[in-house]
This record gives structure tokens, C-alpha cells and sequence, in this order.
């Protein structure tokens, strides 16, 4: 019994002199911390996402308050997001909503595979050691890297072999576009309209192009001259679409012989 009583004093007394030292080394080493910080960051999305380029939210608030992040730069919370943050350092805030687009239509059905892949089962893994798992090097790869990298579990892998957007989850913060090692996933804004290639291959070997993918651009230019308004350009075999002339009639999508282009506004379907 005394045991106990002993072990049991013993052990407040400890506690209570540990209880004091905390708290006089807190008031020793105290920072007091930047009312503007702690403002930023109850508007923030809380996220942690990093697409903003720095160490979380924290991270990103401090930057804005020091000045040397904008106050756009949070892509996960978008234009409100913008505005709030804007609104306390006194600027005026301009940013878009963007979503994420994968510019590729290479499922299983479609593109050919190199063969039965045994190596890490990452898109980044199977790249470097035997270049992707398809015929088509610059096809999608399929392991789900971008499935893994999305905080807003926005991105899965269908059953067809590559990713699918859910439009209504879509931040646009990016992260999994710098995961894609064959960078097939763009940022475009949320409101884009007009014509977009769901193609990356940029081989000019013609005859090889369908044998690889049946949806791969085969390079006819087709795009280039139905339309009318000039908005469409070949750049490296790939339609290249200038958004301040294409008026969204449609010509190109119709008149490509394998459905590489379709309208933004058709693909991009954000639940309301």
C-alpha cells in the first residue's frame, strides 16, 4: 500500500513539475503569430493538397500574408476561394475554375497492349522500365497513379483501363496533371467551350497509328479545313484550337473520322 501512495506522489510531482517547465518554456519561446496568417487560413479549403506549391495550408497562408504567393494561388478553393483571400489582404482577385481533361480515349478496347506487364504496378514504374504498357508510347498508362494523388477522390480507374472524372468532385488543383508521367492530363477552365483533341500521340508514322489505337489522330488535317472560322491548327500532328475563334459549331468534331475531338462543354458535365 505504501508502495503505491509513494509511486503515486511520485508521479504528480513529476507531472506537476513537467506541467511547470512546459509552460515556462512556452512563454520563453513563444512566436507570436501574424493575425493576417491565421485569417488567411479560416478561408482556406483546408485541403493540404500542396497544388499550390508550398507545405500545405499553412504553408500557402504564410506565403500570402508575407507576400510572395498570389492570392489566387489556391486551386483547390477556387474564384471564392480567390476572392476571400483577396478580400483580406485588400487586392482584387481574378481566378478561374479549372478542371481536369484526359486527353486520351486509349481503354482496353481501343489501344493494343505491349504485353503482359510484372514490374511495379505504377504508371511511373512501368514508363521507366519498358515505356509504358501500351503499344502506343504515348497512350495512357492505366496503373492509377492520378487515382492516388487526388485528395478530392475526384478521379477513378474505370473498368475500360484508364481514368474518369468526376466533374462534380474536380477541383483543378493539379496534382494529378504532375503525376501523369506521360502527361496526358490538362488543366482547362471549368466554362471553356469549343473543340479539344482527346489525342497525345504525336508520331507522324501514319500507317502504325490505327494498328496502335483506334482512336489515335491520324493526322488527315480534316479538322484543320472544315473549319471555317480558322480556329484549328496542326502542331505536331495534333489539332491545336484557338478559343478565341472557335465558336463551338461543331464541324471539326463531326467530320474527324475517329471521334479524336469533341466539344468541352459536351465532356465537361459539373453536377449542379
Amino acid at each position: 500500500m505504501n508502495t503505491i501512495l509513494i509511486t503515486l506522489c511520485v508521479s504528480f510531482g513529476l507531472a506537476f513539475i513537467l506541467g511547470v517547465l512546459l509552460g515556462f518554456f512556452k512563454k520563453i519561446f513563444y512566436v507570436p503569430v501574424d493575425p493576417t496568417v491565421e485569417k488567411i487560413r479560416e478561408v482556406l479549403p483546408g485541403a493540404n493538397c500542396g497544388a499550390c506549391g508550398y507545405p500545405g495550408c499553412d504553408g500557402f497562408a504564410n506565403a500570402v500574408a508575407a507576400g510572395t504567393a498570389p492570392v489566387e494561388g489556391c486551386a483547390a478553393g477556387g474564384t471564392e476561394t480567390a476572392k476571400a483571400v483577396g478580400q483580406i489582404m485588400g487586392v482584387t482577385a481574378d481566378a478561374v475554375n479549372n478542371v481536369v481533361v484526359l486527353a486520351c480515349q486509349g481503354s482496353k478496347e481501343h489501344a493494343q497492349p505491349r504485353g503482359m506487364y510484372n514490374g511495379v504496378k505504377t504508371c511511373r514504374g512501368a514508363k521507366i522500365a519498358v515505356n509504358g504498357t501500351k503499344l502506343c508510347q504515348f497512350g495512357c498508362i492505366g496503373l492509377g497513379d492520378c487515382v492516388s494523388v487526388c485528395h478530392f477522390k475526384a478521379i477513378s480507374m474505370g473498368q475500360n483501363g484508364i481514368p474518369h472524372i468526376d466533374y462534380s468532385k474536380c477541383t483543378g488543383c493539379g496534382m494529378c496533371v504532375k503525376e501523369c508521367p506521360q502527361n496526358l492530363l490538362k488543366k482547362v477552365p471549368s466554362n471553356q467551350k469549343g473543340a479539344i483533341a482527346l489525342c497525345s500521340n504525336t508520331s507522324m508514322n501514319k500507317p502504325v497509328l490505327l494498328k496502335q489505337c483506334k482512336v489515335a489522330c491520324i493526322k488527315c488535317a480534316k479538322c484543320e479545313k472544315v473549319c471555317t472560322k480558322q480556329a484549328i491548327t496542326l502542331i505536331n500532328g495534333l489539332p491545336s484550337v484557338d478559343y478565341a475563334k472557335c465558336d463551338s459549331c461543331g464541324d471539326c468534331v463531326s467530320n474527324c473520322p475517329v471521334h479524336v475531338l469533341i466539344l468541352t462543354e459536351n465532356l465537361i458535365k459539373i453536377s449542379e
